[in-house]
């Protein structure tokens, strides 16, 4: 059973600075809640296969997840694959796509979240677990539009 969650928002930047401003892993920590750090795996610019350790303070740990690029389809589309068996959360699978449409002179920005193979005391408590998700997310996503919009 997957649990599902989606945040929207709107930035006032165009789609394809919207779409970098997702990508830039070396800005995060001008915006990013609880940066502590990240390493990329590979080099260049972030494409399909990509990797990286994410590295944040969240519930007063810190905590460390392992991220892929599955999909990017400029500047509209963005997967990113959270492997959670290769970080702290240790199990499940957390899929992040964000859709980007030009409304104006600003960027709609839907991030569809979904969250598979928890077991045991996670499945039961999942529910619970994509509000948390959902919340960090809808966070995330203000602060880059706060950033961006500077």
């Amino acid at each position: 059973m997957s649990i599902h969650f989606d945040v929207k928002r709107i930035i006032k930047v165009p789609k394809q600075k919207a779409y970098e401003g997702l990508l830039d892993l070396d800005s995060a920590k001008q915006w990013m809640q609880g940066f502590v750090g990240i390493n990329r795996l590979d080099e260049g610019p972030l494409r399909v296969g990509s990797q990286w350790k994410e590295t944040r303070k969240m519930f007063g740990k810190e905590a460390t997840e392992h991220f892929e690029v599955v999909e990017l389809n400029e500047p509209d589309k963005i997967v990113l694959r959270c492997d959670g068996t290769k970080g702290t959360t240790g199990k499940g699978e957390f899929v992040f796509t964000y859709i980007l449409a030009s409304t104006n002179d600003s960027t709609e920005v839907s991030l569809y979240g979904e969250i598979k193979g928890l077991t045991g005391l996670a499945k039961f408590f999942g529910k619970m677990m994509a509000g948390a998700f959902k919340k960090a997310c809808a966070k995330d996503l203000d602060a880059l539009k706060g950033y961006l919009e500077k």
